[in-house]
């Protein structure tokens, strides 16, 4: 718990300290947010506010984990299943954030260069997506560590995998693939407000550092608890990324806060979605991913229900999506739909993993 501990901490201070640099950066480059015109009008006055804020907490988070692993070795012994070097999980979870970051970056870029909100089309960031979605799930699932357990798995989970729903490996990379292009989308459609997405993620990626390190207490192999354990591959790693994460957004949230002195951007948007998405395969947690990111799905559906009703009877049903505008139009205040929307998220968490530990307790009473 030290090195989780210890990575969260380098983490909050380097994007606390680091972001203003990034933002002076930003603001000499001129890389400003374009707003859309057809957006509320309050949005107008964010025009030019620095973007790609997301470059800011991936790198402070990779920097993190390096530092967590340095702590990792230097306090704590080796043993067959607990082994403190760089492993096939980091590199698949923070390749994801990375890697769905740069699809995002070249989004914010275009953006910016075009001086307009279009960026990078829905055809070119899906193929991206996909790309990423697709070699890292080759990774997660063809690389299997000496106990023959890999990063994902051939089967759909919940809390633990369902056992009789096998899927196979090139099953299980589609499923991969397509958990990362649906998060990284939920979190993406959920920026917009100063603050949202931030805040929201922050509360999902604690849940998922919580999450990883009692599997790494109950990992089999190396359980105190016979009658339970699960079959992850390096838990402390999991909640090593996860928690220096956390760290990152709390630090990039005291300047991304309304008003807002920087966006994190699609880079960080699309970033952290493939970050959470992976978390889920990692810790073989895929069907509780909907409950935890519960915020994350209901925008996503807002933004659905509005093209379908739309395309199919030529009405919409909200005033305009995603849902946190539509409550704009409404006369809702940023800070009160920001603050109402965390407290969603944060019921979906607290059910989340209250699931989780409840298999627990029901088999170890």
């Amino acid at each position: 718990m030290r090195s989780v501990i210890v990575a969260a901490f380098v983490s909050f201070a380097l994007t606390l300290f680091g972001t203003p640099l990034a933002i002076k950066y930003f603001r000499r480059l001129k890389v400003g947010q374009p707003i859309r015109e057809l957006g509320p009008a309050s949005h107008q006055g964010k025009r030019g506010t620095p973007t790609m804020g997301g470059v800011v907490f991936i790198l402070a988070t990779v920097i993190a984990y390096i530092v967590g692993h340095l702590v990792l070795v230097l306090s704590l012994p080796e043993t067959p299943t607990r082994r403190y070097g760089p492993t096939i999980t980091g590199l698949v979870l923070l390749g994801l954030f990375v890697f769905t970051g740069l699809v995002g970056f070249i989004d914010d870029f275009l953006k910016v260069r075009k001086r307009n909100s279009l960026g990078l089309n829905e055809r070119g960031k899906l193929i991206g997506q996909l790309i990423v979605g697709v070699a890292f799930g080759i990774v997660a699932l063809y690389f299997p560590n000496p106990s023959k357990v890999t990063v994902g798995s051939e089967y759909v989970s919940f809390v633990r995998d369902v056992d009789w729903v096998h899927i196979g490996k090139v099953g299980a990379v589609i499923l991969f693939a397509f958990v990362v292009i649906a998060a990284s989308n939920g979190v993406n459609l959920t920026d917009g407000l100063d603050g949202l997405a931030t805040g929201s993620s922050m509360m999902v990626l604690t849940a998922y550092t919580v999450i990883g390190f009692w599997q790494y207490r109950h990992v089999c192999g190396d359980s105190p608890t016979a009658a339970y354990c699960y079959q992850v591959r390096d838990p402390l790693e999991i909640a090593l990324v996860a928690g220096a994460a956390v760290g990152a957004l709390f630090g990039f949230l005291w300047w991304n806060a309304s008003p807002a002195k920087i966006f994190m951007g699609d880079s960080g948007a699309l970033g952290l979605g493939g970050l959470i998405g992976g978390l889920a395969m990692a810790t073989k947690t895929i069907l509780l991913l909907p409950i935890l990111g519960m915020l994350f799905v209901i925008i996503t559906m807002s933004v659905i229900i509005q093209r379908v009703s739309f395309k199919t009877t030529g009405r919409r049903v909200f005033r305009m999506a995603p849902l946190q505008h539509h409550f704009e139009l409404v006369g809702w205040s940023e800070v009160n739909i920001v603050i109402r929307f965390w407290i969603v998220c944060g019921i979906g968490v607290a059910i989340g993993l209250g699931f989780f530990y409840a298999d627990f307790l029901a088999v170890v009473g």
